[in-house]
């Protein structure tokens, strides 16, 4: 079975800004087969979050801003992934609750809960992973496109 992957928010973001994007992100979404690539739920929520603090900021470049991400949530994310988009469910809730430890304020919750989906799943998050949440999980395969790019590239 091929590798299946969970975007990350980082990830997607870098990759929007399409010749402009890192090379390794850029060359991983390029050599990846579209049917393995997969959105948490969680993704399209932080991305909605961010939009509405654009609005909320009332600038009209701001106001701009949050216009193009709208429209790329509804011309690319939805068009293009919509029955690759993975909830959260009672498995993931499961494994969830024992990698957030008891923990009440864990700063890194959604990208556990992510982490969680992945695992349930057998599969890979795509992640800029900087040392926080994916990483303190030794038990989540992690690919960093920014830091390890796919065989053959040199990376930005």
């Amino acid at each position: 079975m091929p590798d299946m992957y969970l975007l990350d928010t980082n990830v997607l973001s870098e990759y929007r800004k399409g010749g402009n994007a890192n090379r390794g992100v850029r060359q991983f979404f390029d050599g990846a087969d579209p049917a393995s690539l997969f959105l948490p739920v969680q993704v399209l929520g932080e991305i909605r979050a961010g939009i509405a603090k654009l609005y909320r900021n009332g600038a009209p470049g701001e106001m701009e801003k949050a216009r193009i991400y709208e429209k790329w949530i509804d011309e690319h994310l939805l068009k293009n992934y919509s029955a690759r988009i993975i909830e959260f469910d009672m498995d993931s809730a499961q494994l969830w609750g024992m990698l957030l430890s008891g923990e009440k304020k864990d700063p890194h919750t959604i990208d556990k809960q992510i982490a969680a989906m992945a695992m349930t799943r057998d599969m890979t998050v795509v992640t800029r992973d900087k040392g926080e949440a994916f990483s303190k999980i030794p038990q989540v395969k992690t690919l960093n496109p920014f830091k390890d790019p796919p065989p053959g590239a040199d990376g930005q």
